[in-house]
């Protein structure tokens, strides 16, 4: 049992490492978070959303075997060599095929004019419900290009890159 929780912890540990220094990750896990949210106002059926579970866990899990691929290759083959660009293009080439396919089952699954009225009338109901909906937005943005300590360090430092400048207002690397 104790050997099942260590694996369980290395591999949060290698999603964490995912999400807070790949980019593309949290791209696609913002996009995770808007489309659960909006496919509320689609009358999707339990194969529909099944379906859009598995795009929701292939596309970052490929996103991960990517991440896997390209430290792997850097720590194996520090100089440029043509066979380490091959495995880390079509690692990545995988997560653009993964992710067209989820693009290709989202418009199949979201192309039903109900699921627009259904959000159209939500928001004229509830007009207000834009300031969170752009606060999130605001803070995705945040997500995604700062990564999770990045944002919260512009959060609590909005005038600093990651909270660190030099006297002289430049930003210094340490």
């Amino acid at each position: 049992m104790k050997g099942l929780l260590r694996s369980f912890g290395y591999a949060f540990r290698g999603i964490g490492f995912c999400i807070v220094h790949e980019r593309n990750m949290r791209i696609h896990l913002t996009a995770i978070c808007y489309v659960a949210a909006f496919s509320l106002f689609f009358p999707l059926s339990r194969g529909e959303y099944a379906v859009l579970l598995l795009c929701f866990g292939l596309v970052p899990a490929l996103e991960a075997v990517n991440t896997a691929v390209e430290k792997a290759v850097d720590l194996s083959s520090p100089a440029r060599h043509p066979l380490a660009r091959v495995a880390k293009d079509a690692a990545a080439g995988a997560v653009l095929i993964a992710s067209l396919a989820a693009v290709g089952v989202a418009v199949f699954l979201f192309a039903r004019p109900e699921g627009f009225q259904n959000l159209f009338l939500f928001f004229a109901a509830f007009p207000w419900a834009v300031i969170p909906l752009a606060a999130v937005t605001a803070l995705f943005v945040l997500f995604i290009f700062r990564g999770p300590f990045g944002m919260l360090s512009f959060l609590r430092h909005p005038g600093k890159k990651d909270g660190v400048t030099s006297s002289s207002g430049r930003d210094r690397l340490d």
